[in-house]
């Protein structure tokens, strides 16, 4: 068969008339092939996985029970568009009492399908071409990859440990600062586990107000947090004229599969989200938004029984790893720690990379990890591990030591 018209239909943005057609292998599928093939020459063997990025327990039975409720409510059947009051009032409520931010929730408040949803909108309300999108890296690229969807551009600034993972904005150009419209931040931090202080959020709060920029801060870990109050950066002084921050349901209350969030913030810039969503989804089911409101209600139940699982497990891996030389802190929040690799094995082979150490892993430890080689060559490992019980967490926290523990590693 002849190759199809389409092919030459393909719109530039997602590779054109070569869509399909690249051959490249990205790491995740490069994990998974890895893992694939680590089981399969080793049978009987467990795989460790440290690299799900996603809560490994269901939502709370309050939170699954209300949803059953909701579902056959006749008056629950239809679209809810930019969400429900309830919803939007369980957020407002939930803003004020974990974070003192006080919003009006017909005003600051609007929902999402999810944060990955509401970042790939926000571009639309903002970039034109040749606009600046600024990311960081390592991080997740949604945002940018719309901003360059749209025709903009993006700059990428590390996260680097002696600037404690936070971007440094002085190193900006005057062309980029001027372009600039829309600037990521994301903390607790995905993938280094740092928090962001609120003289840091300070600091890019005066920049965007001085530079006409609007803040983006994804904030689906916030409620993760082992090493004080979680912090919005609404409630640094100025942020409401220039920041919104996103919600999520997922990291904090178990919901990951149920894609439900907020955004939150600046009054026109949440209109200017509601308009771009109104054109492109219908809402999110409105007992799932009654469900999540249960839970929001709830938080001070379900999210310090999440804090602290991931607070222990992560307490332990890091120590473990120092035990074999790695430079491993305890994160600050998130449920991810991040590490520098070793340079290589004594009398053996070296690691030119955190993606070949994480294969390296995966096919002789049967550890499952995500390299990052953005700034630097870590590899990140994930508390969201399976177990099934506290005396199968040590179980497999244990295991992972008797599997590292042969092997002498150089740094």
């Amino acid at each position: 068969m002849s190759e199809s018209f389409l092919q030459e239909q393909f719109a530039e943005r997602i590779g054109g008339n070569r869509f399909g057609k690249d051959d490249t292998i990205y790491k995740f599928e490069k994990i998974k092939r890895a893992k694939r093939a680590a089981i399969e020459a080793n049978p009987g063997v467990e795989l460790i996985d440290m690299g799900v990025g996603e809560p490994d327990e269901p939502a709370f039975p309050i939170v699954v029970e209300t949803l059953k409720e909701e579902a056959g409510k006749a008056e629950n059947r239809f679209y809810t568009d930019n969400g429900i009051a309830e919803f939007k009032s369980a957020a407002q409520r939930y803003m004020e009492k974990q974070y003192s931010v006080s919003l009006d929730a017909d005003k600051h408040i609007n929902h999402s399908i999810g944060s990955k949803s509401a970042l790939s909108l926000i571009p639309a309300a903002f970039i034109n071409p040749g606009d600046i999108c600024i990311m960081t890296t390592p991080g997740y690229p949604v945002l940018g990859t719309w901003s360059k969807y749209l025709g903009g551009e993006v700059v990428n600034l590390p996260l680097l440990k002696e600037n404690n993972f936070f971007p440094d904005l002085t190193t900006l150009t005057d062309d980029q600062r001027k372009r600039a419209k829309l600037l990521y931040l994301n903390y607790p931090n995905n993938p280094t586990g740092a928090n962001a202080t609120a003289e840091q959020y300070k600091t890019a709060v005066d920049f965007c107000l001085e530079n006409e920029i609007l803040i983006v801060s994804d904030a689906p870990y916030s409620p993760l947090n082992f090493v004080s109050k979680p912090l919005s950066i609404l409630s640094v002084p100025g942020a409401m004229d220039c920041a919104v921050e996103l919600h999520s349901m997922s990291k904090g209350f178990n919901m990951t599969g149920w894609r439900l969030g907020w955004v939150c913030g600046n009054e026109l810039a949440v209109s200017a989200f509601a308009s771009v969503k109104d054109n492109a989804d219908s809402g999110q089911f409105a007992a799932i938004q009654l469900a999540a409101a249960k839970a929001l209600d709830a938080a001070d139940e379900i999210t310090p029984a999440i804090n602290e699982k991931y607070s222990r497990r992560l307490s332990a891996l890091a120590e473990s790893l120092r035990g074999f030389g790695f430079d491993a802190d305890k994160p600050q929040g998130s449920f991810f720690l991040y590490v520098g690799i070793p340079k290589g094995i004594k009398g053996g082979r070296s690691f030119e990379s955190g993606e070949d150490f994480s294969q390296w892993m995966i096919t002789d430890k049967l550890i499952s990890t995500v390299p990052w080689d953005d700034a630097g060559h870590y590899v990140r490992f994930s508390a969201t591990f399976v177990a099934k019980d506290l005396e199968d967490e040590k179980r497999v926290l244990n295991e992972i030591a008797s599997r590292l523990s042969d092997v002498e590693f150089e740094f």
